[in-house]
């Protein structure tokens, strides 16, 4: 069994007002788990008691609504293909095959997206719920399956619930896993049946976590608090097209570009990229203006209930991205194309991703599917993989499809072009275990905006006295925050899902893409007659010439409104492009050329170019690319801004015979940050502090890294801080200084403050320990090498020689729920790690940190695969944790060590294929 772990260092100390709400049904649930787990003072534990929630794999059960028999062939990771003769029997038994394996998590995330996380967790969820319950995703979901969905998804989704509930039949609690043995014990929750919404409703989660640039728009009009236009922009530096190339670089973006420049036309949205950071929405809606308290205090408010959302959705979309490409038959050594994806995505146990095969015995119409790949616990079909024809992948493509609108509240409604108009409210009943019911009122504007500042009382306090000058005609009752998004209409993205499945060209897969609506992703595709293709599709917004939607816009006048959105056949694709591959992690899509604005904050490009590097340098002068090739593209540790920075820390002049010891750690390093490397240790510390020392102390305080543990300077210290200190120091000091996080942005703005090294930005006043004060960069940077050495001195010891990137650098596995807070036995039973890793931030192989945070690993490639179109069946893959959600089944965290060693798995496809590998078989008999 892997390693257990109580998870203290690196991650968020528990929030004091969820710890206690849970306290004392906590000190129940740990008698009952440690009598179940038999893992606290010698208790006896009961295989059987084990073992109950276990799936069926081998033999046979009868399936009520089944036509025929379905036979599901389990490897020896336990990674189901499923065989059918119907589409229905097919999702049918997807269903109870996740189900098996899964449903805790599932019915966990189905109670997040519907706001409902008290009636299972108790009065610590309220918060969420509300904030949930606001945007209203269940909501949405409904009228998708009611009015958008095509008829044939919705016998899908139906078939699909059917599965899951035949699961349930019969069963209680402690048959289903240990977590329902834990929770009926407490508070007599018991699931219930399964729906089509509730499947629906997770693909608003995935959008939610991939949003775009909503954080930006609340950063940059923070930011207007303590810096000036020039500052704000300083930290929002241009795209540097000329460095790192674009997504999209030949076909149909060239022909689109070339209309408009013929026509005249500048496209139906605003061409600005204006990052100037002053939010249109607080002054006079002519001009801008510095915002005033109430806003910096209302977005303050906003920030706060953000923080908390992606804990409960368990995953997290705040500056991370994705890798995927595609290499063309010319380029490879099977004369086929080759195609690898590494979604990266906070890390949860269970993993997001299931693997599993959709296969019909024989296609046809009555049975359309024969495709394998990633899917999401919950949801019917396949999201990301490969049919016989095809594979497909994606990144997110990060456009802008959220905006934030400062609402002019008044006693009948809100504040619009000189009128009022009323609010659409509706009244929500949030059911708590173990206490009583809260009500809320839940209020939107006319086009569908739902007041997000209603869910924090400050805000609403914050609102009512808010002195914003010449905001509107009149200040009424005050100022609210809503929330415009793309998400919040209807749409067709589980059609989609469907589309792709079945899809056998590139026609069938332009045709299927565009339903893919919400979320709007970079998708990149491969076929078996060797042609390749990129394209983007998606809800994307366009805006007037007085909105570019980077920061808060004023919601009383129209012309800050949305006024469409793009054509399918102008956003931007490529097929067969003559270079011969493409790249896609999350860089700009196209260049300034492109008609229409994206979005004003694209990734920088610091993964993509070097994917392309590295990609160029293997097929230089005639060569080939092979499977394994695009496997070790995916490991790349290489540091991009160690290249930049590492020639200058070298020549700073040091006095301090013990820094200079470390600062010999950088002389002939490669860059490269695997585990191992003493160097990669002390130079991410250097670079951490020089982010700290630069911006830390230059930041509106509103952006610190919320419940964070920020290092703690002890200029005596000579052996690791022990945990209990460094938390309590740590937390007296995050509350005093924000912290930049540490991405491929970051890399940008150092950049380019190194041909200023002079600026403001590097001056920084004396610190603890007689550490000096910085005039300019080259003392800024002397400061940071002294700081980091004494900090892993603090955390690693005095001795280099033990120093290794992997102590810091580990990564912890916890379970979304009851792993996440509460006694060391809980997490013991559930949780799992530490696993030392390379790689690092904003480099291919991207195990993120966060430079507020610590060094310990935040967010992960959630799982990698690489597609050969030549042989799919020596296709590879690999997922983050394992098959099951079962705390001790053999397949709870069995792909872990593999994936943090970099290795894949082989990837059956064929009958031939799919047979060897078989270990268990189960027929499920109608």
């Amino acid at each position: 069994m892997p390693p257990n772990t109580t998870a203290t260092t690196g991650d968020k100390p528990g929030k004091s007002g969820r710890k206690k709400g849970r306290r004392a049904r906590l000190i129940v649930l740990v008698l009952v788990l440690a009598i179940v787990g038999g893992v606290a003072y010698g208790a006896y534990w009961s295989i059987s008691t084990v073992r109950a929630s276990f799936p069926q794999t081998k033999g046979s059960l009868t399936l009520k609504g089944l036509s025929g028999p379905v036979t599901v062939k389990r490897d020896g990771n336990g990674i189901p293909q499923v065989y059918a003769s119907s589409d229905q029997d097919l999702f049918m038994a997807q269903g109870y095959v996740q189900a098996q394996d899964r449903f805790y998590e599932m019915d966990v995330r189905r109670h997040m997206t519907s706001g409902r996380l008290s009636e299972m967790f108790g009065k610590g969820q309220v918060k969420n719920d509300e904030f949930l319950r606001t945007l209203g995703w269940d909501r949405v979901a409904k009228q998708e399956y009611d009015t958008k969905l095509s008829d044939s998804t919705k016998k899908y989704l139906q078939a699909y619930s059917e599965g899951v509930n035949a699961y349930l039949q019969g069963k209680d609690g402690k048959d289903i896993s240990l977590e329902y043995a834990a929770l009926g014990f407490v508070n007599d929750y018991k699931p219930e049946q399964w729906t089509p919404v509730d499947s629906i409703s997770w693909l608003k989660a995935m959008a939610w976590d991939l949003r775009g640039n909503m954080q930006d728009e609340i950063d940059r009009a923070l930011m207007t608090s303590r810096l000036d236009a020039q500052q704000i922009k300083d930290l929002y530096p241009d795209y540097p097209y000329s460095r790192n190339k674009t997504i999209v670089q030949e076909g149909q973006y060239n022909e689109i570009s070339r209309a408009f420049e013929q026509s005249g036309s500048t496209g139906s949205t605003s061409g600005s990229t204006s990052t100037s950071g002053t939010p249109a929405g607080t002054g006079d809606t002519s001009s801008s203006s510095t915002p005033g308290s109430a806003l910096t205090s209302q977005l303050a408010g906003l920030y706060n209930v953000l923080d908390d959302v992606p804990t409960a959705v368990g995953v997290n979309g705040q500056g991370i991205g994705s890798n995927s490409w595609v290499v063309g038959g010319k380029y490879t050594i099977t004369g086929k194309p080759l195609l690898a994806n590494d979604p990266h995505l906070s890390a949860s146990l269970p993993s997001v991703w299931y693997q599993m095969g959709l296969h019909c015995t024989t296609v046809s119409s009555k049975c359309q599917y024969d495709v394998t790949g990633y899917t999401f616990a919950g949801m019917p079909g396949v999201v990301i993989g490969h049919n016989a024809d095809i594979a497909w992948g994606m990144t997110n493509s990060g456009v802008d499809v959220t905006d934030l609108y400062l609402e002019k509240v008044s006693g009948d409604g809100y504040q619009y072009d000189g009128g009022t108009k009323p609010f659409t409210t509706r009244t929500e009943t949030i059911e708590v275990a173990g206490g009583a019911s809260k009500k809320i009122v839940v209020r939107q504007t006319a086009d569908g905006m739902p007041l997000l500042s209603d869910r924090d009382d400050e805000l609403v306090q914050v609102g009512k006295k808010a002195s914003v000058a010449n905001a509107a005609p009149d200040r009424g009752d005050g100022y609210g925050v809503a929330l415009k998004w793309t998400a919040l209409e209807p749409g067709t993205t589980m059609d989609a899902v469907f589309a792709l499945d079945k899809a056998s060209d590139w026609t069938g897969f332009r045709a299927a893409a565009a339903q893919f609506d919400v979320p709007s992703q970079n998708l990149i595709y491969a076929d078996t007659k060797n042609h390749i293709g990129y394209t983007l599709p998606g809800k994307i917004p366009t805006r007037s010439s007085a909105d570019d939607g980077s920061v808060p816009a004023p919601g009383w006048d129209s012309k800050y409104r949305w006024t469409g959105y793009i054509k399918q056949d102008e956003l931007p694709y490529e097929y067969d492009p003559e270079r011969g591959y493409i790249v896609t992690a999350n860089q700009a899509v196209v260049d300034k050329k492109y008609p229409y604005t994206l979005t004003t904050d694209w990734g920088y490009g610091t993964r993509s170019q070097r994917i392309t590097d590295l990609i160029e340098s293997k097929i230089k002068d005639g060569g080939k690319i092979s499977t394994d090739d695009m496997r070790q593209m995916q490991l790349d540790n290489s540091s991009e801004i160690a290249k930049l920075l590492v020639p200058k820390l070298l020549k700073i002049d040091l006095d301090d015979k013990d820094v200079r010891e470390a600062q010999k750690l950088l002389e002939g390093w490669d860059y490269t940050q695997d585990s191992d490397s003493a160097a990669a240790a002390y130079f991410n510390s250097v670079w951490r502090n020089i982010l700290k020392l630069a911006f830390g102390n230059k930041l509106p305080k509103e952006l610190r890294v919320k419940g964070q543990c920020l290092w703690v300077e002890r200029a005596d210290s000579t052996g690791p801080v022990d945990d209990d200190t460094k938390v309590r120091e740590c937390g007296e000091r995050a509350a005093d200084q924000a912290q930049p996080d540490g991405g491929d942005r970051w890399f940008e703005v150092v950049r380019n403050l190194m041909d200023k090294p002079d600026s403001d930005w590097w001056k920084t006043p004396a610190g603890a320990g007689d550490r000096p004060k910085a005039d300019n960069m080259d003392q800024l940077f002397q400061r940071a090498m002294i700081d980091a050495r004494w900090e892993l001195t603090a955390k690693l010891g005095k001795d280099i020689d033990t120093w290794s990137w992997g102590r810091l650098h580990r990564l912890f596995l916890k379970n979304q729920t009851l792993g996440t807070d509460g006694p060391s036995v809980v997490k013991y039973v559930l949780n799992r790690g530490p696993w030392k890793l390379s790689g690092g931030e904003a480099t291919v192989n991207a195990t993120g940190w966060n430079a507020a945070g610590g060094y310990g690993v935040v967010w992960v490639p959630s799982m990698r695969m690489v597609v050969n179109l030549a042989d799919l069946d020596k296709s590879k893959w690999i997922n983050l944790t394992g098959a099951s959600g079962h705390a001790f089944s053999a397949h709870y965290t069995d792909q872990t060590g593999k994936w943090a060693a970099g290795e894949l798995l082989p990837w059956s496809f064929s009958d031939k294929a799919v047979d060897k590998s078989t270990g268990d078989t189960l027929v499920l008999k109608p």
